[in-house]
């Protein structure tokens, strides 16, 4: 139910061991002969959580992978400490115009040669406030600008670079259904409005509640699958687009906003759900999302996969009128200002 945190990227032994030690075969000489480096894939949300899981996975399956890694600061060079299979680009997914600086230097390190060819752009960087009252350096709310926007821009500003066969894979949740089948009653649904509305603080009833905050979340995951139909339509043919629900995966690093007594709960007691068939563990929910970036699972452009396999999303998620209507307002909103 939930995606890495946008500030995501503690502890990185594992990461650089796994980067450093992929592919290779030993020389005569006793050497180890790196494999060709192929193609690149651009990632958010990969240094912690499921989204750590996908990425070691990757680089163990696909050896011929250059995975940049779009984060913080701090967490890229840590990141990066992998060798020549792991880079990273500094962003904060908070602000548009870190985005574009981004998008930017990713696209002069395609046109040198310094990176591989385009591939595959997977975004599972996303955030959860407290509240729906968080607003961002552009004036827009920040669950919005995390979760749709920064993801939508990095895609648009890229989208010149892939190279066919491409994949664009997008993290959604199944808080989008808004049941108590798929989330337990714990995150209220999705509220739909206008999106000049839902772009911006206040857009729904008591806004300085957790309750608004996670119908905030809700609500960028349905405009996630809405944008994921609008990108099927309308991107070149060769780049496929895939939204990817890991389902509910307790332990996440979107606790880190919730209050006290949730975050506790995440942490200590809704782990032991992953015993049941309502929960996720961390480990299975990055694994499926490996298998959906490769290709492994079945999943063709326009599609949602729920966990290890294609299924229907739910039944308020296929509108052409609101997915029309969302395409045109991001386009604007990502815009640069004159």
């Amino acid at each position: 139910m939930g995606t890495a945190s946008p500030s995501d990227g503690h502890g990185t032994g594992r990461w650089a061991m796994v980067a450093a030690n992929v592919g290779g075969a030993p020389t005569p000489g006793g050497s180890v002969k790196e494999p060709p480096v192929q193609h690149t894939l651009v990632m958010t949300g990969a240094t912690r959580g499921i989204g750590r899981v996908a990425a070691e996975q990757i680089l163990r399956r696909s050896p011929d992978t250059h995975l940049l890694v779009v984060a913080r600061e701090a967490s890229g060079v840590q990141l990066a400490t992998g060798g020549r299979t792991v880079s990273y680009v500094p962003a904060d997914l908070g602000s548009l115009r870190s985005v574009r600086s981004a998008a930017t230097e990713i696209r002069a390190r395609l046109d040198s040669g310094a990176l591989p060819p385009l591939r595959a752009y997977v975004g599972n960087a996303g955030v959860q406030h407290t509240n729906a009252l968080t607003e961002g350096p552009d004036g827009f709310e920040s669950t919005f600008t995390v979760n749709v926007l920064a993801h939508h821009l990095l895609i648009r500003l890229l989208q010149g670079h892939f190279t066919a066969a491409a994949r664009i894979v997008i993290t959604a949740s199944d808080t989008h259904f808004g049941d108590l089948r798929h989330n337990l009653g714990m995150v209220p649904g999705p509220a739909w409005k206008s999106p000049d509305i839902l772009a911006r603080t206040g857009a729904f009833p008591r806004p300085g509640t957790t309750a608004a905050g996670r119908t905030a979340y809700a609500t960028s995951k349905l405009a996630t699958i809405y944008l994921v139909h609008e990108y099927a339509r309308r991107l070149p043919t060769g780049i496929d687009a895939v939204a990817y629900n890991p389902g509910f995966v307790p332990g996440t690093g979107l606790a880190r906003h919730a209050d006290p007594l949730s975050r506790f709960a995440m942490r200590r007691i809704l782990p032991a759900m992953t015993l049941t068939p309502f929960a996720t563990t961390r480990g299975a929910a990055g694994r499926y999302l490996a298998d959906v970036v490769l290709g492994t699972t079945r999943a063709p452009t326009g599609s949602y996969v729920d966990r290890g396999r294609e299924a229907r999303s739910s039944e308020e998620s296929y509108d052409p009128r609101r997915e029309g209507e969302l395409w045109d307002a991001v386009e604007r909103f990502t815009r640069p200002s004159p």
